[in-house]
């Protein structure tokens, strides 16, 4: 994918979690981003490692910070100690004008996301990529259970409750989006 491709998908991801009263900061974008990838095989083409909170990408962090010096995210500042909410800038409607087709294409894909994480915190957020994560790093056919132990193994600050609520998550988000990845 092209990397103005990208940016308007971005945008209309920012948009979607935006409609679902999501936060829709550098962490959001970050892990419903994650989902889109490696949950609906949309093509973003961004590598991404585990990390402190979760999959993430230095990629789509530089990508974030160029998108917003090209003035298609702005920032909206907040007070300390929360980072800045990101909303699509004077040039996002540009952007989004040149790949109709690709926002037709992934627009469901996108919805999917934005309507499963659009409200989530980002504590929520952080256990539900991981959950996704450990799922597809070589654990997808073992039980919730074993799933949510090495969740907490990796983060061992997320109680195995909560790791294992994640995991159902995860797993039916997975059950709900067959019809929808992108091949």
């Amino acid at each position: 994918m092209r990397r103005l491709q990208r940016a308007a998908l971005l945008v209309s991801l920012a948009e979607k979690l935006r409609e679902h009263e999501s936060w829709c900061g550098e962490t959001h974008i970050q892990k419903a981003t994650y989902l889109l990838q490696q949950m609906l095989h949309v093509p973003m083409d961004l590598e991404f490692c585990l990390y402190k909170h979760g999959p993430y990408s230095f990629d789509l962090s530089d990508e974030l910070v160029f998108l917003c010096a090209d003035g298609i995210f702005d920032q909206e500042n907040q007070p300390y100690p929360y980072g800045p909410k990101l909303k699509p800038g004077k040039m996002a409607n540009r952007i989004q004008e040149l790949y109709p087709k690709t926002l037709d294409k992934y627009g469901k894909q996108v919805s999917f996301v934005a309507d499963k994480l659009g409200s989530s915190d980002v504590k929520t957020l952080e256990r539900l990529a991981t959950a996704l994560f450990v799922t597809l790093e070589g654990e997808s056919g073992k039980s919730v259970k074993s799933r949510a132990k090495r969740l907490t193994e990796l983060k061992p600050h997320v109680p195995l409750e909560e790791a294992q609520e994640a995991v159902e998550r995860v797993d039916q988000m997975r059950s709900e989006s067959d019809t929808l990845q992108a091949v």
